[in-house]
Formats: structure tokens, sequence, C-alpha cells
């Protein structure tokens, strides 16, 4: 019997994800034996409240990739607008492709079968970068992260820094340029 389409396909991603890795994440399989589980380190974005920050999810394909998207779960505890408590992603390229029953999504903002696993991660690194706050899977996060931004700096600073599944060693205040934007405050370094 033939190996399935997607099996070849997200083969060959991986390989070109290894080949030429792209800066701010590193991916690969859960278990060797398995294409459809992917394990996937992301470093957190600079100037965001996740610079220095380590966080691991777990991407799940469908059989029917690239036709439907996979699912993506933060592993490492994250606070954030677009990730649900439990770490679900919810960002609009990882949602079925089609019309949104809703009305916040365009189709063309949806998954399409042209997104690979390096566009996808993208994505999640420009969400952590630039949460969408329309549409919040998380509503007590995008309170905080909207409200509270210098606030809430030290908690993901205290998450990012001593959290024993980020990784992450050392922890301080957030870039000036971070605070007296979310501030209006003319802070200096």
């Amino acid at each position: 019997m033939s190996e399935p389409q997607s099996s070849l396909l997200l083969k060959k991603q991986l390989a070109e994800l290894n080949k030429n890795p792209v800066e701010g994440f590193s991916a690969g399989l859960i278990d060797d034996n398995d294409i459809y589980r992917w394990e996937v380190l992301i470093i957190g974005p600079p100037d965001t409240l996740y610079e220095g920050g380590f966080f691991k999810a777990h991407l799940h394909f469908p059989k029917e990739y690239p036709l439907r998207p996979p699912r993506m779960k933060f592993v490492t505890e994250i606070w954030h607008p677009n990730i649900e408590k439990n770490g679900d992603v919810c960002i609009s390229i990882l949602h079925e492709p089609g019309d949104d029953k809703w009305g916040y999504e365009k189709a063309s903002e949806r998954w399409l079968p042209v997104h690979t696993v390096e566009t996808i991660l993208i994505s999640v690194i420009s969400m952590l970068a630039d949460p969408n706050d329309e549409s919040p899977a998380n509503v007590d996060a995008a309170v905080s992260v909207f409200t509270f931004i210098p606030i809430m700096w030290f908690r993901f600073s205290f998450m990012v820094g001593c959290h024993p599944q980020a990784g992450g060693t050392q922890w301080g205040p957030p870039p000036p340029s971070l605070l007296s934007h979310a501030t209006g405050l003319d802070i200096c370094a």
C-alpha cells in the first residue's frame, strides 16, 4: 500500500525545516514513527512580553492535511489572549476552511492548503507579538494584556524566567519601548 500524500508532504516539510532552519522556532517529531505529531519550540519574540522565553507546543496533523488544518496546543503554560487556558491556539489560519459562521473572519484568513508548518509557526510568532483583541480565546488574558501591560509584564517575566518548562533563567523589567508605549510615559533605559 502506498504512503498517504499527507505523510509525504509532512516529511518533505520536516526535511526542508531541518535543511533550512527558520529563526524563531525549531520543529521535530514527537515520535519518529508518527509524522502527524510534531513538537515545536518557539522563542519569545523580541520587544514583547514573551521575550527571552522558550515555549513548547504540539502540532497534530489530520490525515486529510493539507486540505484540513492541524491543531496546535502549547505545552508550556502561556498567558495570551489568543491561546485558551488549556493551551489550544486560536488563530485564523488554523480554523477549518470556508466561511466563519460567526462572521469574524474572511474565508481567505482561514486555513488554505498552501499553508505549511513554517507559515503556521511564523503566524503564531506574529500572534505572540501582536495579539488579536477582536476575538480573544482567553478573555482574562485579553483584559490584562490590553489594559495592564506594565503590571502583567512581571507575571509574564516570572513565567518566562522561572517556569520549569519554559527553560528561561533570567528575568527583569520590560524593554523601555514596551513600557512607554503601554503607559504613554517617557521612560529612560
